[in-house]
């Protein structure tokens, strides 16, 4: 079996900072850090470590880096163990981030896109050619050419995963009836449900109502995760822990949901691993270098918060 995700890949420019610069403002940060990011490779990271030493799945990226400055990206995978054969190579610059992480760990982004968003048909076409049915796709909203994408990884018999982050208008486009698996927050379910922010159980029920045939993977905050498909709906809690750096934590539940129900883990244990991992993550600084291993997530106890 074979997981690709076909996504992003930036390089991430973090500053620690008092607050989030306000307009107007000149703002003195306390340091400044540099680390492979971009949802695409930060899951891909997730997808990695969660597979520790389970043998039968490889994990590939699929995506577009700069050939000037993309060599600490395609490292980055290359240590992680991830088949980095599916990348392109432009002459352009790779997809960075400006991230700011204030005192309480929150942070504020602004990206650009660059080689993320210069995939061609052609290219998508190579790339799919390499997975076939049962395999599994995991994609987001930082690259070019989504709905010819999922079109194709569709018609070849592929599991859609799609986490439609950062959404924008566009998204509802796309043919999202082939999608397999949302694993979205709570603004990301209404918006693609096109229904107003409410509760977990609302949300849960709008997006599967809406794409009946999908399973749902929702994030709730201080309230945990629910997940939701035809068989019921399963629920857990966050855990205790020091929060220092939010980045990567969405991109590391993510990558460890997949992996664990690739792996055949039921769903109920699927979200435990996938939570402890992502809290983890939180209490460490930087996005894809937070990510823990397979072997830290199963020895971890962490309490449960009340």
């Amino acid at each position: 079996m074979k997981i690709v995700n076909f996504g992003s890949l930036n390089i991430d420019y973090v500053y620690a900072v008092p607050h989030f610069v306000r307009p107007g403002e000149t703002l003195t940060a306390e340091r400044r850090d540099i680390f492979p990011g971009g949802k695409g490779l930060n899951q891909t990271a997730a997808l990695s470590r969660a597979l520790g030493k389970a043998s039968g799945i490889e994990i590939y990226i699929a995506g577009g880096i700069g050939k000037g400055d993309g060599a600490l990206l395609k490292q980055a995978l290359i240590d992680m163990n991830v088949n980095t054969s599916l990348l392109g190579e432009y002459d352009a610059p790779s997809g960075h981030t400006f991230i700011q992480v204030d005192a309480s760990g929150q942070n504020s982004i602004v990206y650009y896109p660059g080689t993320n968003k210069m995939h061609t048909k052609d290219f998508v076409d190579a790339v799919l050619a390499h997975f076939s049915k049962g395999d599994f796709i995991v994609l987001q909203n930082e690259i070019n050419m989504l709905d010819y994408i999922i079109e194709k990884a569709h018609e070849r018999g592929l599991k859609i995963f799609f986490n439609p982050s950062p959404f924008e208008k566009n998204i509802l486009d796309l043919p999202l009836d082939f999608v397999d698996c949302f694993l979205v927050n709570e603004v990301e379910a209404a918006d693609i449900a096109c229904v107003p922010v409410g509760d977990g159980d609302e949300l849960l029920r709008a997006v599967t109502e809406k794409f009946s045939k999908a399973s749902v993977v929702l994030t709730l905050g201080k309230n945990g995760v629910a997940y939701k498909d035809a068989s019921g709906t399963y629920r857990h809690g966050i855990y205790n822990v020091p929060v220092v750096d939010t980045t990567a934590a969405g991109d590391t539940f993510t990558g460890y949901f997949i992996v664990c129900r690739a792996l055949g883990m039921p769903v109920e244990k699927s979200l435990e691993y996938a939570s402890k991992a992502s809290s983890i993550a939180v209490s460490r600084k930087g996005a894809a270098p937070s990510i823990p291993t397979f072997d830290e997530v199963e020895k971890c106890t962490l309490a449960l918060k009340k």
